[in-house]
């Protein structure tokens, strides 16, 4: 999982953006769909209407690393045993 922060390249994308939240549910009608992440345009920021949601598959490749310290190594070690314990359906693009 990477880093708030990290900036990626997306797979056929031609524009960076900056993961902004992760382990993202989106309601669309009566479907729930997982995603592992949120980005805005880079280096735009947040337009509500333009946030992007995709998967660890669709990264082609990293820019820029995020922060991480003690309190991220934490985070990511509840999501890991949390997906262990969950069953979670990813929404493939």
């Amino acid at each position: 999982m990477l880093e708030l922060g990290t900036i990626v390249y997306l797979k056929e994308g031609s524009k960076k953006v900056m993961i902004i939240g992760r382990n993202q549910t989106i309601k669309k009608d009566e479907d729930e769909r997982f995603f592992d992440y949120a980005a805005c345009a880079y280096p735009e920021g947040i337009y509500p209407e333009e946030m992007l949601f995709f998967n660890e598959e669709n990264i082609d490749r990293v820019v820029f690393q995020g922060y991480s310290d003690e309190d991220e190594m934490r985070y990511q070690e509840l999501v890991a045993d949390w997906k262990k314990e969950h069953e979670v359906h990813y929404y493939h693009i």
